[in-house]
């Protein structure tokens, strides 16, 4: 101990102590480093390599990943899921993180959800992401005229949930949250409004068809509540009118046409002349006409609620989702002489004032399919 000659005992154990907690600390550091850097870092083609891997070995993908919590999940779980999923090295330094936004009295906590993440982020990153909520938007969108059933198949086709679950979904009507649906409908036909939708979070045929009511009560349903102020209002209920646009949706394909389409319907309303809407007959039987495979005299004679060839009046529901343009004119008809009208096939009409125009209109368009080696004798399309 020559040279510590001097020197106290004390103070050579302290500065070996003190040693030691430098290196300790210094390893502490550098694992800590290491357990909440990225899995993987992007390259310049856009490969991933992994940090910590030999040059050659295998390299770790740059793809996000996507990741579902669903509500209630601890921290522990949620980290196990990260480590399993391949985004964080370590569970421990995950637990680590979440105890000190505790000790530091954060607000907030990790939020349920479907997050994309990447494995070139660090594990703060991700936990912050999803700390803050940071949540995939799913999008969706409904044309204008889709029925309960494409809507189901659609949504299952995105995979967001099965048709089953959306169709079954639907019948319920959820008059507690939206109070002005009509009373006594038993499906939701007709009133999910189409459009363009965003969702964050999970997505379920409950928060879907709420967004989509919602969306109705928004844009659709002043337009009549405003119209029921006016002394010349419309005679329908809300029920009718969204039934009879509905309609006019599956008629109209010209816009131009559209107010015209709805006058006729509503001339024959008046005069108790059956509406003989192919839509309503197709909406009966499941099926959807083609030029090469038009309705024919048999199914229009098939007994439905919804057949308005042999029944007056409206059907029970709507038979599709009305947009804003079928809605309005349904409200507010064209002024027209017409009583009937007759498809050309290519979206546009030829409209009728007696049933001999109409049965000309008929032989006109019979003729232009037969020169087209289409079969004619089908049933006349609409209005009849």
């Amino acid at each position: 101990m020559k040279a510590t000659q001097g020197v106290p005992k004390w103070l050579v154990l302290l500065a070996l102590l003190l040693m030691a907690l430098g290196v300790g600390g210094w390893q502490s550091w550098r694992w800590w480093q290491s357990a909440i850097a990225p899995i993987a870092t992007a390259g310049s083609d856009g490969s991933g390599t992994s940090p910590t891997a030999a040059p050659g070995t295998e390299t770790a993908s740059t793809t996000q990943i996507t990741i579902v919590i669903p509500p209630g999940s601890t921290a522990t779980q949620i980290g196990a899921d990260l480590k399993a999923a391949g985004l964080v090295h370590s569970t421990i330094a995950w637990d680590a993180w979440t105890r000190w936004q505790t000790w530091q009295n954060r607000e907030g906590g990790f939020q349920a959800g479907t997050y994309a993440l990447s494995p070139t982020a660090t594990l703060p990153q991700i936990a912050n992401q999803i700390w803050q909520g940071e949540v995939v938007l799913e999008s969706f969108t409904i044309p204008e005229g889709w029925s309960l059933k494409q809507m189901a198949d659609y949504f299952d086709e995105k995979g967001f949930f099965s048709a089953d679950d959306f169709l079954a979904a639907s019948q319920t009507v959820p008059r507690d949250r939206h109070p002005w649906l009509p009373n006594n409908l038993p499906k939701l036909e007709g009133f999910l409004f189409p459009d363009t939708y965003k969702l964050a979070g999970t997505v379920t045929p409950e928060v879907v068809i709420d967004q989509m009511l919602s969306q109705f009560q928004q844009v659709a349903l002043p337009v009549y509540q405003q119209n029921q102020q006016n002394q010349a209002k419309s005679p329908y209920s809300l029920l009718e009118w969204v039934t009879l646009a509905s309609i006019v949706e599956k008629e109209a394909v010209v816009q131009t046409e559209r107010p015209t389409i709805a006058g006729v319907f509503a001339k024959r309303l008046r005069e108790g002349i059956p509406l003989g809407a192919d839509p309503t007959v197709e909406y009966a039987l499941g099926i959807r006409q083609t030029v090469e495979q038009p309705l024919t005299y048999a199914q229009v004679k098939i007994p439905s609620p919804y057949n308005t060839y042999i029944n007056p009046g409206l059907p029970p529901t709507p038979i599709a989702a009305p947009g804003l343009a079928s809605l309005e004119a349904a409200l507010n008809p064209a002024d027209t002489p017409y009583l009937f009208f007759m498809a050309r096939y290519d979206g546009t009409h030829i409209f009728s004032r007696t049933l001999a125009e109409h049965e000309g209109a008929k032989v006109a368009v019979d003729e232009d399919l037969a020169s087209q080696n289409q079969a004619p004798g089908a049933a006349p399309k609409s209005a009849q």
